[in-house]
């Protein structure tokens, strides 16, 4: 619809006395809003290809198109348009849809041929069971080409910057099943479990290893069978659960690449990841990251091919420890650290085209901003600002442009362009600009609190869009605890714990970067090791009865919400709260810290956070028994919603139903949503406008009474 067309038809139906109020997020709308997936610059800097994935709602599924669209050839202009809720220059070319409805296409990138670059992308292969394939597309016109056939199907495709081959994973079946062992029982239902690490996050091991393999094209461009660069290797790549393509990497002229690999006899009770050099066409393994204990990840080459730029952690087995970047000089194998002496974290480390700058993003007070590091003098510059959480794609060759991925907790990720020259930022996607103009919108406020130590608590509390601080009105308040423990809240924009959408329910939502959470510094961040139920509890009911002595605040009507950690908070403060809530929300919630430790999968992490099993000393059983939920479940009151996945192993279902089962026993109003095909996170749309109803329906019972 034009969007002028648009604008006149949203006045009518505000004005329209029988059309009530504006349009407002639901959780049915939030499934309406396109997604942006991978972006990819061409090797020209003139043209931008990405990802965007729909869902529907009745079909429980999404399809994604493949767009491309020009980049600006000259100085970003100015513009009077401004992105919706991002209040942002927006300046969008006409995109181009190369590809249209295709389920399961991901890892775009561009490709050198001889004839000019190509499009190189992932998309199942033809027929009803077809596994996902690698394909190429000349964006000048043509049908896809198929590349690969592998039974199994391939993941994480990357192409050689040479043009000359491409890489990408294979699961190689390794370990035998039962039926292997004893084939005289076909029908046996069984697994033989000889060590840790047997299920991950939301997924049992299934006797296979994620590879890496490479086809070469010889000068016809005909395509090599695949070499495994992992033959025999137990181990995978990328490392799960959460790893990617940004995990491996050829070198600028094709003929290596370096690997992120964790060769650890007890990787349940590690974090010890390196990075491995390995000829393309395979061959011994050369670790560049020996004696450092910690996470080592994502390899980047330097353009020019002197360096390898990675992300380390320091601490061993300290999941969120300071990512550092280090460099690694492949002539003479020297490794030094440049972001020495910066007291935040580092993510998407990119070269700039010339190989003498680094850009990051970086947890900032709230925010996620963009940084640069000059490669010999490691001069420090932040280049970006606003509210925003920006994650880094590429450098823009020829230009000072950096592409990101640009959010806020009011809007999702479109793509914008930062000049880190004039720090410029211009959004130039705007897939969902038709739907927000036609949302209202809540207001973002930043109010800073003081803790029981005197310290200063940052807080976004998020306003209800017809919020008027001169009325009279009360508003019911959720006081949001957020999981990690260490995980910043910034300006993400979640698809279910949204608070765009509560603040458009009616609710004030507050928002507390509590200690543990990184962006203020690293002594901020690593407080809640060791002291889950003392200074961060702390911090949120100080800023909860902060904002509870705001007259605009029913003190009635507040409730708390949160998941992982922020449902352990939750039941944490179900014991110790008093009566400040009229009700709570644990979603995959830590109850019982005893159980969860025998019953989850990662060990380092609870390890490190609670310092071993609670059998190690006096001290730590001690630690157990103050700040674990389940020991003060006698003194809950407050109804309790539960929500758990059965696939969830971070923190395994019965977490939920032991609380769900003493908070019943005592009478206490309760309900559990319980899910059997979902993990940590509720991913399938249907179940995702499932659990916003039930949560909605949960606070409106308990937090909008008749008494207000």
């Amino acid at each position: 619809m034009n969007r002028l067309l648009f604008g006149f038809a949203l006045w009518v139906l505000v004005i329209s006395p029988t059309s009530g109020l504006a349009q407002r997020l639901t959780p049915e709308r939030l499934w309406d809003l396109s997604r942006i997936g991978d972006a990819a610059i061409s090797p020209d800097g003139k043209q931008l290809a990405y990802l965007v994935t729909r869902y529907s709602l009745e079909e429980n599924r999404g399809v994604t198109d493949l767009m491309l669209q020009p980049l600006p050839d000259g100085p970003l202009s100015p513009t009077d348009l401004k992105a919706t809720a991002f209040e942002t220059p927006l300046d969008v070319s006409q995109a181009e849809t190369l590809l249209s409805g295709v389920k399961g296409l991901n890892s775009l990138s561009w490709i050198h041929q001889p004839s000019g670059a190509k499009l190189l992308y992932i998309a199942p292969a033809e027929g009803e069971d077809a596994k996902p394939q690698a394909w190429l597309l000349d964006p000048s016109g043509g049908e896809p080409v198929q590349l690969t056939s592998l039974e199994q199907g391939i993941g994480n495709l990357k192409p050689s910057p040479a043009g000359n081959a491409i890489a990408f994973t294979v699961d190689v079946k390794m370990d035998d099943r039962v039926t292997e062992v004893y084939p005289d029982l076909p029908k046996a239902d069984a697994r033989i479990i000889d060590s840790l690490l047997y299920r991950h996050w939301n997924a049992w091991h299934d006797y296979a290893y994620s590879h890496v393999q490479v086809i070469r094209f010889d000068p016809s461009g005909r395509p090599s069978e695949p070499i495994d660069l992992m033959d025999s290797l137990r181990a995978d790549c990328p490392v799960p659960p959460f790893g990617g393509a940004e995990q491996f990497e050829f070198s600028p002229d094709g003929r290596e690449l370096a690997l992120t690999l964790k060769l650890v006899n007890n990787p349940a009770e590690s974090t010890d990841t390196g990075i491995y050099l390995v000829s393309v066409d395979g061959g011994p393994l050369q670790n560049i990251t020996p004696g450092m204990p910690g996470y080592d990840m994502e390899p980047r080459y330097s353009p020019d091919g002197r360096f390898i730029a990675f992300h380390s952690m320091e601490r061993a087995s300290f999941e969120s420890d300071r990512n550092r970047i280090m460099l690694y000089e492949r002539s003479g194998g020297e490794l030094r650290e440049i972001t020495e002496g910066l007291d935040q974290t580092a993510h998407n480390a990119t070269w700039s085209p010339d190989s003498r700058t680094i850009y990051f993003s970086s947890e900032t007070r709230g925010t996620t901003q963009v940084y640069e590091i000059k490669v010999e003098s490691t001069t420090l510059r932040q280049v970006s600002s606003g509210r925003f959480d920006f994650s880094v794609v590429a450098a823009v060759p020829g230009t000072s442009y950096v592409l990101l991925k640009q959010q806020s907790m009011l809007r999702p990720t479109e793509l914008a362009l930062l000049d880190t020259v004039q720090g410029q930022l211009t959004t130039i996607t705007d897939v969902n600009g038709e739907m927000f103009d036609g949302l209202e919108l809540p207001t973002v406020e930043e109010r800073f609190f003081t803790a029981t130590d005197g310290k200063q608590i940052q807080n976004w509390v998020i306003l209800p869009p017809d919020y008027d601080e001169s009325s009279e009105k009360q508003w019911p308040m959720l006081t949001y605890c957020q999981g990690g423990p260490q995980g910043q809240i910034g300006q993400w924009f979640s698809y279910r714990w949204n608070f765009h959408m509560m603040a458009s329910q009616g609710y004030v939502v507050l928002a507390v970067n509590r200690r543990g959470l990184p962006g203020f510094g690293r002594q901020w961040n690593d407080q809640i090791s060791g002291d889950w139920g003392g200074q961060a509890m702390q911090d949120i009911l100080a800023s909860t009865d902060a904002m509870m002595a705001d007259p605009k605040i029913d003190r009635r009507r507040v409730a708390a919400v949160g998941a992982s950690f922020g449902g352990y908070t939750v039941y944490w403060l179900m014991g110790n709260a008093e009566n400040r809530f009229c009700a709570m929300i644990a979603h995959c919630g830590v109850y019982n810290l005893e159980s969860m430790y025998g019953s989850t999968e990662e060990l380092f992490f609870v390890n490190w956070d609670l310092g071993g099993p609670f059998w190690v000393s006096e001290s730590v059983a001690d630690r157990y028994a103050r700040f674990s939920p389940h020991k003060f479940a006698g003194n809950w009151k407050t109804p309790l919603l539960v929500i758990h996945g059965e696939k969830d192993f971070r923190v395994p279902v019965t977490q939920g139903m032991e609380a769900f089962t003493a908070a019943q026993v005592q009478g206490v109003p309760s309900r559990f949503l319980y899910f059997p095909e979902e993990g940590h996170w509720v991913q399938s749309p249907q179940n995702g406008v499932l659990w916003g109803r039930v949560f909605f329906d949960w606070l409106n019972r308990y937090c909008q009474s008749k008494n207000q």
